[in-house]
């Protein structure tokens, strides 16, 4: 197969390839343990500047103590800072979680909203927060975009843009819909486990073929060997048994 050349073409094969080595859903692919979308909105909360492993050793106990959006609201901050200190940041998350609560009580009725609009406004939620919700729990479009994705979707020459917003709006604009949850957490399981920051496994990678930043070196195909070959073939003049003619040259591209 051709390799593809274009941000649109890598980002289609991108999706196809990790489709395959990382199957399932959005929902199936998520790393972090919950049974509702209240429960993913904490965690996702929690797991800034932290690892999922780390948020899901933490949220059983937390969400033990405070089941719904209305105990959370109603929590004392010190209890709440106890339970997630290991997560780092833990006084600002903190703050964040109540106060995310706190508006789900007062202005959603203790549930979570789908609208990325209405996600957005709730404390300590992002847009990548958000569409993590959407694309999860709700099944509804949303393309997060972290680090992992931010730094593989350069690397692989599927856009040039830095700013998460701008790297969103190229991805979406090439895939349907229904890819962009499941790509981000596709993306972000290779860039833990393959496409490493300080390491990339690039020998490893289903996507070294045609990745711009790869470190393996691209084995060209034998019919462009055995085409270039007829071409030098054709302006090639035939030697004498001796070898090349005396002061000529031969016309080798």
């Amino acid at each position: 197969m051709a390799r593809p050349r274009t941000p649109k073409g890598r980002t289609r094969e991108t999706a196809a390839r990790l489709a395959v080595e990382y199957p399932g859903s959005a929902k199936e692919l998520c790393a972090l343990e919950h049974d509702n979308p209240f429960q993913l909105l904490v965690a996702t909360i929690l797991s800034a500047q932290s690892t999922d492993v780390r948020v899901n050793m933490v949220t059983p106990a937390l969400f033990a103590r405070y089941p719904t959006p209305e105990d959370l609201a109603a929590a004392d901050p010190a209890e709440v800072e106890q339970l997630v200190a290991s997560t780092g940041f833990f006084r600002a998350k903190t703050r964040s979680l109540i106060g995310m609560a706190t508006a789900l009580v007062e202005r959603f009725g203790g549930e979570v909203p789908v609208p990325i609009e209405d996600l957005t406004t709730l404390p300590g939620v992002g847009r990548k927060t958000a569409n993590v919700i959407r694309s999860v729990d709700f099944d509804a479009p949303g393309l997060p975009v972290d680090t992992h994705v931010l730094r593989l979707s350069r690397l692989l020459g599927m856009t040039t843009n830095t700013d998460p917003e701008k790297v969103e709006a190229d991805l979406t604009a090439m895939l349907a819909p229904r890819e962009w949850g499941a790509l981000s957490l596709r993306m972000i399981l290779h860039g833990r486990r393959v496409c490493i920051a300080r390491r990339p496994r690039c020998e490893d990678c289903i996507l070294a073929d045609f990745c711009p930043s790869s470190r393996v070196p691209t084995v060209r195909s034998t019919a462009a060997v055995v085409d270039q070959a007829a071409q030098i073939d054709k302006v090639t003049p035939e030697l004498p048994a001796g070898g090349v003619r005396t002061g000529e040259k031969l016309a080798i591209e």
